[in-house]
């Protein structure tokens, strides 16, 4: 039960300041307002002084009231003034760490068992600017930044419907961190609503800094090598997922929001799609498709049939792979691996390090590390060019790359160790991954199997938007889209 604030100010300051320890950032001023005691309190940092005095210097030059005692002078300021005063006052020392850690200041009075809000919020944060993971040639150039409020609002901007809405409450039990639930009433189940909040609200974790600390809760316990939850940088993506029905969730402090539920799908549609040309935008999602399977597939394939069945290489290419193989110490599927692990260890330092380095460290690593190693015979070129194909493939499809990675490495020692058959029971594996799971009561392979109406619609390919805008897509036409989500 939450300790309500006494009628007393200097009590109420001294629980104040021992429940902060108090911080040196804590800033309280005791302050005479029409002859009644008060205190402003305040994080210096979160809420400005400057606009404070003004707002306080202004009410007390300008008002020649006297109120008789505390409680006339909180219901004075917070029902006569034009102040910026919040509507909800405070009335305990939760509703006071919350609004304090928020960026208002509050005037605790004495004689009031009540505290009035004053919006003074000072807070700085990174600005709007176009997000670095998610290229696009035409669309919004907005990215979302770290303030929660500040993101709401992009979204709030793009989707004016009345439907639209929004609920905020603390999660981490010592960050006590804002997280928001943005879904459209008449589109997202209250089934669904209710079953993802749910989750949410009995989330127990420390610390929560990030969109994805809260995957694996709303997740099924049983392992996949994908997740069942989508990300964007981009509150017109957001919006646009929304609009079909589902929610997103943001987390203040992060940029990145969570999309549920998310499908398979998904991870190869991209805004150009939709603002280009029908069968260019079907051509490059059919490619898309391919960049990934040649991602994953290839270099196990090309083990699989060096070693076990070289007659299906052409002659002139087997002549090639046999010479270069036979130079080096290493067996074919141990150098494959070897390969892929440089090439993983040089993307994370170019990534880790400083942007005006970390580029050309990656490409002085890279052409080193590939010449030298293919000229001291430890490495031969045939491999050297598949990994490098495959990773440049994976990178059409980003959301993608972590499962592609892990994929790529069992193909290969599955191909290696076990031949064609290994790669047939892996690929079996792979499938029974994605077509056995289900994002929020929804099959994860959705619209594409089950095959329906949307797979040809808006899921390999894309129809023109004269087709598409006669039934908007929506998460409820799916099979099992109108029951009850269980995730």
């Amino acid at each position: 039960m939450p300790q309500t604030l006494s009628c007393d100010l200097e009590t109420n300051i001294a629980r104040l300041k021992e429940m902060f320890g108090s911080s040196a950032d804590l800033y309280t001023k005791p302050v005479q307002v029409l002859g009644i005691s008060c205190c402003l309190c305040m994080f210096e940092g979160l809420s400005t002084l400057e606009r404070l005095w003004v707002v306080m210097l202004s009410m007390l030059n300008e008002c020649d009231r006297r109120p008789a005692s505390g409680q006339a002078l909180f219901e004075f300021i917070q029902h006569r003034t034009d102040l910026p005063v919040e509507n909800a006052p405070v009335e305990d020392f939760d509703a006071l760490r919350v609004q304090l850690t928020a960026g208002t200041t509050v005037m605790l009075i004495d004689g009031s068992c009540k505290a009035v809000v004053l919006s003074t919020q000072n807070m700085q944060f990174r600005s709007v600017q176009e997000p670095s993971g998610e290229g696009d040639i035409r669309g919004s150039r907005e990215g979302f930044c770290d303030l929660l409020r500040i993101n709401v609002s992009l979204v709030r901007r793009l989707v004016r419907t009345s439907a639209l809405t929004i609920k905020i409450f603390p999660l981490g039990v010592r960050t006590q961190t804002e997280v928001a639930l943005l879904y459209d009433r008449t589109l997202a189940t209250p089934d669904f609503v209710k079953a993802v909040e749910e989750k949410l609200r009995g989330v127990k974790i420390p610390v929560l800094f990030d969109t994805g600390y809260l995957a694996p809760f709303l997740q099924r316990g049983s392992f996949s090598f994908f997740q069942e939850v989508g990300y964007t940088e981009r509150p017109v993506t957001a919006a646009a997922k929304i609009c079909e029905g589902k929610i997103v969730v943001l987390v203040n402090g992060s940029p990145f929001a969570m999309i549920l539920p998310y499908f398979f799908n998904e991870n190869f549609q991209s805004l150009d799609d939709y603002a280009g040309k029908a069968y260019f935008a079907s051509a490059v999602r059919l490619l898309k498709y391919g960049a990934f399977l040649l991602s994953v597939l290839l270099p196990g394939l090309f083990v699989s049939i060096a070693e076990y069945t070289p007659e299906l290489f052409p002659p002139q290419l087997l002549y090639k792979v046999a010479a270069a193989e036979s130079g080096t110490p290493l067996p074919l599927f141990l150098e494959m691996v070897l390969v892929i692990a440089l090439l993983e260890i040089i993307r994370e330092a170019g990534l880790r390090l400083p942007k005006p380095i970390g580029h050309s460290v990656s490409l002085v690593a890279a052409l080193i590390v590939g010449d030298a190693a293919t000229k001291a015979g430890i490495l031969s070129t045939p491999v050297l060019i598949v990994a490098a194909i495959t990773t440049i493939s994976i990178f059409v499809i980003p959301s993608l790359y972590e499962p592609a990675t892990v994929l790529r490495v069992l193909f290969v020692l599955a191909g290696g160790l076990f031949g064609p058959f290994g790669l047939v029971t892996m690929f079996f594996v792979m499938l029974v991954s994605v077509c056995g799971m289900h994002s929020f009561g929804l099959p994860y392979t959705s619209p594409l199997v089950p095959f329906g109406r949307g797979a040809v619609r808006d899921g390999l390919m894309r129809l023109p938007w004269g087709r598409l805008a006669r039934r908007p897509f929506d998460v409820n036409d799916l099979p099992g889209g109108e029951e009850r989500y269980e995730p």
